[in-house]
């Protein structure tokens, strides 16, 4: 699965997503692009999940408009080992959530 992840999460995590194409925003070049801009490039470019910790994108996107499933985790995971108790949950998550869906992994 190719895998977007957020300007908001530490660019390591990928390294712990190591079966699914993880890219981060910044190697993109797509660092400060707004949301729902965020997620039709992400799109346009063939991911299929976006990781984010941004809890906005649930209000302020319609997630049935792209082929796109976003992955929210908690706000207060800032750091790598916030995150790492996460990875096996987040794992479950890139493999079997639907498109068009937004799931809170936690």
């Amino acid at each position: 699965m190719k895998v977007l992840l957020d300007e908001n999460l530490p660019i390591d995590l990928r390294h712990f997503l190591a079966d699914h194409e993880a890219i981060t925003v910044a190697f993109m070049g797509w660092k400060g692009v707004r949301n729902g801009e965020l997620m039709a490039r992400a799109a346009a470019h063939g991911f299929g999940v976006m990781v984010t910790r941004d809890a906005r994108v649930e209000y302020q996107q319609n997630l049935s408009n792209l082929p796109l499933a976003v992955l929210l985790l908690p706000a207060h995971a800032k750091k790598l080992d916030d995150l790492l108790p996460l990875i096996p949950s987040l794992l479950r998550a890139i493999a079997s959530v639907p498109e068009r869906t937004l799931l809170r992994v936690s």
